[in-house]
């Protein structure tokens, strides 16, 4: 058996990870040497007694990798093992990297580059929007865009990414012929064409409150930083700012509403030392050395705001401000709109890049809008 496939070999077994085979490979001296140990070397691996070490001899004589690279084949799928050229970089460096990854799509040298971009299943149409937007405009800079194909927050940075014709790469939390949530399928097909899907589990694998933590780990150890968008306490988006501080990553965290449970998670990452978030050059200049800054610059310009969908409320406070700059009350009794609904909309507004918030209160449109004012262009 190969080095490449005793790697597969171990990943699909039950009850040994990626820390105890590294603890074996350091007392055996190799992958290929696990493979052929009895109980009692078993035994000198971290954490492994007598009734795991008979564990891994019954699965060694039942388990197949030839067999599994074949029918991840049929799924036009691949996998890589750490010693394969494409398997993450960033991933190597992390505690504990998976021992295998099934692949469909490709990695490329450029997703060394990624952010992270996480938050809760249960999100607001806030949410969404900041998350789209982000996922856009990192994308049109260069940075590949990592999520967990989740409900939520996580399909709409991957369809943001999409949108601005970059990378993006989603991590599931069960094996790839296992596939959750089922609805996002077509979007799964569409993130193999510019960048890929992935996971650790072997086939066969379903998901479960286990494998998503571990998947959590992968999401954030592909990255540079974690970008949480919304998160109530118990989300798992924590979980991996959780898990990217101890890789020495970057956690960042968007404010939202301060009656929102979906804000909860985010307003205590930022009360704990996580970098505040109300644009993408906040993320940008944690990382100027990874992009320059005169292509981040260029980029944003060319792109500083895609085409916006607004929605009716949305487009009575876009007319509202066409006369002028407005303070939130005045704009509130114009547009008669409550002022809890009006600042919801206002911070939506201004991440799209729609309106500029003032200081003392006063919104104006933005200078991409002010151009597409009745009376600002010339008559044919």
């Amino acid at each position: 058996m190969t080095e490449r496939q005793a790697y597969i070999l171990f990943n699909m077994m039950e009850g040994i990870g990626p820390v105890r085979i590294r603890s074996l490979i350091e007392c055996l001296g190799s992958i290929t040497a696990i493979v052929e140990a009895g109980p009692e070397d078993l035994m000198r691996g971290r954490a492994i007694g007598p009734e795991l070490a008979q564990s891994i001899i019954r699965q060694r004589e039942t388990l197949d990798p030839e067999a599994e690279e074949a029918r991840a084949a049929e799924l036009d799928a691949r996998l890589i093992t750490p010693l394969d050229a494409e398997y993450p970089t960033p991933l190597r460096n992390i505690y504990d990297p998976p021992l295998a990854l099934y692949i469909q799509g490709r990695l490329v040298p450029q997703d060394d580059q990624s952010l992270a971009l996480v938050g809760s299943r249960r999100t607001t149409h806030y949410g969404r929007q900041v998350a789209d937007r982000m996922a856009y405009q990192l994308a049109k800079i260069g940075y590949t865009v990592v999520s967990g194909l989740a409900r939520g927050i996580d399909t709409a940075a991957h369809e943001g990414a999409l949108k601005g014709g970059g990378r993006t790469v989603a991590v599931l939390g069960g094996a790839l012929d296992k596939f959750y949530p089922p609805e996002n399928q077509a979007l799964a097909a569409s993130i193999q064409g510019q960048g890929a899907v992935l996971s650790e589990f072997p086939l066969g694998r379903e998901p479960d409150r286990t494998t998503f933590p571990m998947r959590n780990r992968v999401v954030s150890g592909l990255s540079l930083g974690v970008v949480v968008v919304e998160a109530g306490f118990k989300s798992g988006a924590l979980l991996t700012a959780d898990l990217a501080l101890e890789q020495g990553r970057s956690v960042f965290a968007v404010p939202g509403r301060v009656d929102a449970p979906t804000s909860r998670g985010a307003h205590q990452l930022i009360k704990n030392g996580a970098r505040l978030v109300e644009d993408v050059d906040d993320i940008l200049k944690e990382f100027e050395f990874v992009v320059p800054p005169e292509k981040q610059q260029t980029e944003m310009h060319l792109e500083s705001r895609p085409e916006v969908q607004l929605t009716t409320d949305e487009q009575a406070v876009v007319k509202a401000l066409w006369a002028g700059e407005l303070d939130v009350d005045t704009l509130a009794r114009t547009v008669s709109m409550p002022p809890a609904r009006l600042s919801g909309l206002l911070i939506g507004l201004e991440m799209k890049r729609v309106i500029r918030m003032l200081p003392g209160r006063v919104v104006e449109l933005a200078a991409a809008m002010q151009a597409d004012r009745p009376g600002t262009r010339d008559e044919e």
